[in-house]
């Protein structure tokens, strides 16, 4: 299911103290006034509101500080290219738990594909927390084909479920399918195994899933790390 801040709310009025609701409440009144305001807001958000997971069953999911973060950053009364600016700015100076927060927003913010260079920046990374967020509604939108595959082969190689990734299976195609059956065929030709999530997407594509190929995955090692 996808995330809205009414969705947000609900789900964060479960998981803060009242001194946490409070206080996320006065800094979204406070980045509406003031937009300069969410760069001293939103590092401490989750000390202020709590790190844990926002849904207890879904460890791979939002957290309580990306909700209150998220919610921050969609008070923001900004468009366009100043939007991504501070975003971006957001992005660049956070720590890993900041950066995730930037990248499950993207979705709720009016950003269209200004925001690919965030996405492709974590994608880069071996973080599998960036990995994952940054594979989110936004990416499943705007990611063009050829780095959607290789994002989702990456998860598969640094072992981040397939069932975290919210744009499958509707971007899967014949192509994926066969890098996929090409990574199972070299992790058995090494005497290693492969995650069962990869077997429905081969069952689905049995014909390109059994062709011959190399499977490329980027990583930080392969690929240099840019800044977004």
């Amino acid at each position: 299911m996808s995330m809205t801040p009414d969705r947000l709310r609900a789900a964060l009025a479960g998981r803060m103290t009242a001194q946490g609701s409070a206080w996320l409440a006065g800094a979204c009144a406070s980045t509406a006034a003031d937009p300069d305001t969410v760069r001293s807001l939103f590092p401490p958000a989750g000390r202020r509101c709590g790190r844990g997971p926002l849904d207890p069953a879904d460890p791979h999911g939002w957290t309580v500080d990306d909700a209150a973060r998220a919610l921050l950053l969609t008070a923001l009364p900004l468009t366009g290219g100043r939007l991504l600016d501070e975003i971006g700015g957001l992005y660049r100076t956070g720590d890993a738990a900041e950066r995730r927060a930037v990248l499950r927003a993207l979705p709720l913010l009016p950003v269209g594909d200004g925001a690919l260079p965030l996405v492709r920046d974590a994608l880069r990374t071996n973080d599998t927390r960036l990995i994952s967020a940054a594979l989110g509604d936004y990416a499943t939108a705007h990611l063009d084909a050829e780095a959607y595959r290789q994002a989702v082969l990456k998860c598969v190689f640094t072992g981040i479920p397939l069932a975290a990734v919210p744009g499958l299976p509707a971007r899967e195609d014949a192509e994926l399918a066969r890098m996929m059956g090409a990574f199972a065929r070299e992790r058995a030709a090494a005497g290693r195994g492969t995650p069962d999530d990869i077997a429905p997407i081969l069952a689905r594509f049995p014909e390109a899933a059994g062709d011959q190929g190399p499977a490329t995955v980027p990583t930080s090692a392969t690929e240099p790390r840019r800044e977004a």
